[in-house]
């Protein structure tokens, strides 16, 4: 993969050697690059193989995304390619698939929760901030990997 940026983690390291990728499920992991002081949100690589898709969801706050690499198809049917940006407004709904044969890699940036939502529109999940620390922070510990300061200052 070629990154069209140079990412630096917190401290300065290159991001490939800063912070781990993180397993979410089959076929889908994210890189945590910052969380957002107050609980405000958070800042994340996401990869997913091809064919996976992320169920339908809510945003409670805006989100911007950059496709870095490969391509993903929007609920609307728009496809999404390396270097597009989508931005996501709150209150936004929807879902999004990985496509062709290589793993899609977006930057987010996430504002506020995310909501899974269920087939009659009932929240069965809800992702904030500080499950997002929890999770980089349990990952950190089960492979013995000394966590980073990713707070926003």
């Amino acid at each position: 993969m070629n990154l069209p940026l140079d990412l630096l983690a917190a401290g300065g390291a290159p991001l490939s050697a800063a912070t781990p990728w993180i397993a979410e499920g089959r076929g889908k992991w994210s890189r945590p690059l910052r969380f957002l002081s107050d609980s405000r949100g958070w800042v994340e690589l996401m990869r997913l193989d091809p064919g996976v898709r992320v169920g339908r969801h809510r945003h409670t706050g805006e989100v911007h995304a950059l496709n870095l690499d490969a391509h993903r198809r929007l609920c609307t049917g728009e496809a999404i390619g390396p270097g597009e940006y989508v931005h996501e407004p709150a209150g936004n709904v929807d879902w999004w698939q990985a496509i062709g044969d290589s793993p899609v890699v977006v930057f987010v940036v996430v504002m506020g929760a995310v909501e899974y939502l269920g087939p009659d529109g009932a929240v069965t999940r809800r992702i904030r901030t500080d499950d997002r620390v929890a999770d980089y922070r349990r990952h950190c510990l089960a492979t013995g990997v000394e966590p980073l300061d990713l707070m926003q200052a």
